[in-house]
């Protein structure tokens, strides 16, 4: 009998397999020959692909599909604009993130701790905890709701726990290198949204209209639903997880860290972060784009306008748009939150155990860091037990969104001063260009999240 690790070794291992066996069964279909080069282009992409897929996948959590399938149900295809405008905004701040990583050797609140007063990083780190152990546990109940649409005689007990069990797990008993090449993998779940959407008849010249040209009537729905899209998009607990995972590439490839890299981080690095992180942020906001996009043609059409649950998204499109699509959306849901609930968990826990100069790190087994693993578990087993207390699913979701909508400005700020500082980047500090755009980032999710919170009480 096969023992768990070795198992984990031939799923990590399987891929290679199955991306040649996808290329012959194109050639049959299409008739386009790939070349061996072009094969060994496409594997030399995915290689250089980490971090940052894995981050911009995680951003696409069961919060963020309930969030844009809101979106979609309740105004059409009016936010599909957003998908295309926050694109460029997300890329740049976690490029931000990945280089001061890189750059300094160490994660952003070890980072903040280090520049910034300890009133500032507490703060920060507070309120990332918080609004990650709602999310986790929306992400929880979000999951085990959709594997009951797959598998109703499961009670949602047994689901739940069996996740919470699953991520936890993953993470303290895996290395950090298998456990970022399930990660890698699993990202690939969210291409589901896409075929989903294909499957559907849409009108793509109204689409591609809707995607350009924004159309916004600033009602109060309008702006908190705005603002949860930005929240669920340029999200705290990414910035923190970006970084943290180049120190973490950093060592695995026996590199020093904890000290400024400014002579040591070469152009070749640089350039690769940025192609990994431009790709899963592209990917982040192309699943975005699909899942509005579905929602919309389907339920928004038939007078669906009020999505209760991400799990509940997936059961509407079953009757509209066919039993495929909703099975896609079901298991996207799934693979979505076995992906991004222990992000969500190991950013909160890279960011306390930094502000506290505790031992952190995938990279160390639970005996070498105890209190990062304890964090780990903590955020996750509080965030099984917001499952039961009657906290209302789509509540949770949305307003776990509109939380990290209204932090993201504070930490925001102190990530665009980190990477322009000349002293800790040296010559890799911010052109002016990105500096510029830094700032309206900030300004944007300023303004947004200033007006929900008057929008709430006109």
């Amino acid at each position: 009998m096969l023992s768990s690790e070795k198992i984990f070794e031939k799923v990590a291992g399987a891929p290679a397999d199955i991306l040649d066996k996808s290329i012959d069964v194109s050639r049959k279909i299409t008739g386009v020959f790939v070349s061996k080069k072009q094969i060994g282009e496409v594997r030399e992409y995915w290689k250089s692909l980490g971090p940052g897929l894995t981050t911009g996948a995680a951003d696409d959590d069961p919060s963020g599909i309930t969030t844009y399938s809101q979106a979609g149900a309740q105004y059409g295809f009016n936010f599909l604009f957003l998908a295309g405008w926050t694109f460029p905004l997300m890329a740049i701040i976690q490029e931000m993130c990945a280089r001061i990583g890189l750059v300094t050797g160490r994660g952003l609140a070890a980072s903040i701790r280090q520049y910034f007063p300890k009133p500032v990083l507490y703060a920060a780190t507070l309120l990332l905890f918080l609004a990650n152990t709602l999310n986790i546990g929306a992400d929880l109940g979000a999951m085990a709701q959709a594997t009951r649409l797959l598998l109703p005689h499961i009670s949602f007990n047994t689901l739940i726990l069996t996740f919470t069990i699953i991520t936890l797990a993953l993470q303290i008993f895996t290395t950090y290198e298998k456990y970022a090449k399930y990660l890698k993998w699993l990202a690939l779940v969210l291409l589901s949204y896409v075929f989903s959407a294909l499957t559907i008849n849409i009108n793509w010249g109204e689409v591609l209209q809707k995607a350009v040209i924004p159309t916004i009537v600033f009602s109060k729905d309008q702006i908190f639903l705005i603002t949860a899209v930005l929240g669920t998009t340029i999200s705290p607990y990414l910035f923190f997880w970006q970084t943290s995972q180049e120190v973490e590439e950093q060592i695995l490839g026996g590199k020093t860290t904890l000290k400024l890299r400014q002579e040591e981080t070469t152009p070749a690095e640089v350039k690769n972060m940025r192609m990994d992180v431009w790709s899963g942020m592209f990917l982040s906001n192309l699943v975005m784009f699909f899942i509005i996009a579905a929602t919309a043609a389907t339920l928004n059409t038939h007078g669906i306008t009020n999505i209760t649950t991400a799990a509940q998204a997936a059961e509407a499109l079953r009757p509209i748009a066919g039993e495929r699509t909703y099975l896609l959306f079901a298991l996207g849901i799934i693979g979505t939150g076995m992906l991004a609930v222990p992000i969500l968990a190991g950013s909160a826990s890279y960011a306390i155990s930094e502000c506290f100069g505790w031992k952190f790190g995938l990279y160390r087994k639970l005996r070498e860091a105890n209190a990062f693993y304890g964090i780990i578990i903590i955020s996750t087993g509080i965030g099984l037990g917001i499952n039961f207390i009657g906290l209302d699913p789509i509540k949770a979701l949305i307003y776990s969104a509109v939380a990290n909508g209204l932090i993201a400005p504070v930490i925001l700020i102190l990530i665009v001063l980190l990477s322009r500082n000349n002293k800790i980047m040296g010559r890799w500090v911010n052109g002016k260009i990105t500096t510029v755009l830094g700032w309206l980032i900030v300004a944007i999710m300023t303004v947004a999240g200033a007006a929900t919170i008057i929008s709430l009480f006109l």
